[in-house]
C-alpha cells in the first residue's frame, strides 16, 4: 500500500463512527430511514487515492488483516472518500447463505502468512451505509437523506457480483418490521433507523437500534478458579466510566456458565496475561464481598484488561448487571478502552405507574 505522506480528507482524523440507542421496537416516524443491521466489524474506509485505511472504532485500524477489502476499495470506490460501512464474511451455498461471525473474527490473526491465506479461503465483504467525505468535501453536515443519495450516486456502477455492496434502505416501517423478523435468520442483527434530515454526528448515539438481544461488550479483567479447583469458575468483567473524577475500570459482574473442557481451555487462554507478583507468582486480588454471604471467598486471578467479550444480558442496575451474563463469543475487533458503561443498550425506561395501572 503505497503512503504519500499523512492522509488527505476534508473531514478531521480519526472519525468516530455515528452510534446508535437501544429501542424497544421499530420506531414510527415522518422522517426515519431505517438499514437492516449488519453483524460485521464496523469500519470507516478511508481512500486517499492510493492511501487506504480500514479504520476501526477502537484505536486499532483493521487494514491489515483485510488485504482483500483493501484491494476492493481500490478497484471499486471513488479515489478519495470516507465511508461508514461494515466488514463482513458470508458463507454458505447458493439460496442458504448467512453472515459468519465465527469466520470473520478468526480474520484477527498476528501472522502475516495467516492473514493472506484466510484473504483468500474465507474473503470478506464491504457492505456501505453512508458517505461522510467525497474529494475535497465534507458531507457530514449534510442531511442523511442528501448523503445517501450522495453514496447511491458513487456506488451506481456496482453490480450484484461485486465485493463491495450499497445496503438496502427504505422509508416504510412496516417493511422494516418484515426486515427485523425474516432478515434474522441469514444472520442480521436487527434493524437500525436514522431521521432523514440529520448530520452525521461522530461517536454520539444519533441513531435508533432494534435488536433481537440486548448485549453488551465488556472487558475481562480476571477470573475465578473453579470450587473443583479445575479451570476458571467465572470471567470477571468490567466497563470503563468516571468514578469519583477518575476513569476506572469499573467491575460489572461475570460470566460464569461454561461447560468443563472451556473452563480448563481458558486457564491457558489467559495464561500469558495473567497479572504476576515479584516473585513471578500469580498474584491474587479481591472484589468487594457478597451481600448475602461475608465469608464468601472474593479472592481472583487478576489479568492484563486486553480481552473484550459480547455477552447477552437481561437488565442493568446502577453500574452492575442484575444477573449472571451470557457468554456470546470474543470481540478481536474491539479495543478495550472503547467498552464504557454509559455505552450499554439499557431497557429504554417505563414508567412503573403505567403497568400498575388498571384499564
Amino acid at each position: 500500500m503505497a503512503h504519500n505522506g499523512p492522509m488527505r480528507q476534508p473531514i478531521d482524523l480519526p472519525v468516530q463512527p455515528m452510534l446508535a440507542k437501544a429501542v424497544a421496537e421499530v420506531p414510527v416516524g415522518d422522517n426515519l430511514a431505517y438499514e437492516p443491521k449488519w453483524d460485521g466489524f464496523r469500519c470507516i474506509v478511508l481512500r486517499d487515492g492510493d492511501d487506504i485505511e480500514l479504520a476501526s472504532r477502537g484505536t486499532k485500524p483493521l487494514t491489515r488483516y483485510f488485504p482483500e477489502v483493501v484491494e476492493h476499495v481500490r478497484q471499486l470506490l471513488p479515489q478519495r472518500c470516507a465511508v461508514d460501512a461494515e466488514i463482513v464474511v458470508r458463507s454458505g451455498g447458493p439460496g442458504a447463505e448467512r453472515l459468519d461471525w465465527e469466520r470473520l473474527s478468526q480474520r484477527i490473526h498476528p501472522a502475516e502468512s495467516r492473514v493472506r491465506k484466510l484473504s483468500v479461503e474465507t474473503p470478506a465483504e464491504l457492505v456501505c451505509f453512508d458517505l461522510l467525505a467525497e474529494g475535497d468535501e465534507s458531507l457530514l453536515g449534510m442531511p442523511f437523506g442528501q448523503r445517501r443519495a450522495r453514496l447511491e450516486a458513487a456506488l451506481g456502477h456496482l453490480t450484484d457480483t461485486d465485493p463491495i455492496h450499497l445496503t438496502r434502505m427504505t422509508t416504510d416501517p412496516a417493511i422494516a418490521r418484515d426486515w427485523f423478523e425474516r432478515f434474522e435468520g441469514a444472520g442480521l442483527d436487527g434493524v437500525v433507523a436514522k431521521p432523514l434530515d440529520a448530520a452525521y454526528t461522530p461517536g454520539k448515539r444519533s441513531m435508533l437500534k432494534v435488536k433481537h438481544k440486548r448485549t453488551a461488550d465488556a472487558v475481562v479483567f480476571g477470573y475465578r478458579v473453579h470450587t473443583s479447583g479445575q479451570g476458571v469458575g467465572s470471567l470477571l468483567l468490567g466497563l470503563y466510566g468516571e468514578w469519583n473524577g477518575e476513569r476506572l475500570l469499573i467491575p460489572v459482574g461475570g460470566i460464569a456458565a461454561f461447560p468443563m473442557a472451556t473452563r480448563r481451555a481458558l486457564i491457558e487462554e489467559f495464561a500469558p496475561l495473567v497479572v504476576l507478583d515479584d516473585e513471578g507468582q500469580a498474584r491474587h486480588a479481591a472484589t468487594e464481598r457478597s451481600r448475602f454471604s461475608s465469608n464468601k471467598d472474593s479472592s481472583f486471578v487478576p489479568v492484563r484488561p486486553e480481552r473484550v467479550v459480547e455477552v447477552a444480558f437481561d437488565q442493568m442496575e446502577g453500574h452492575r448487571f442484575r444477573h449472571a451474563v451470557t457468554f456470546l463469543r470474543w470481540r478481536p475487533d474491539r479495543d478495550p478502552e472503547s467498552c464504557e458503561l454509559d455505552q450499554v443498550d439499557r431497557a429504554p425506561a417505563y414508567d412503573l405507574g403505567e403497568v400498575l395501572t388498571v384499564g
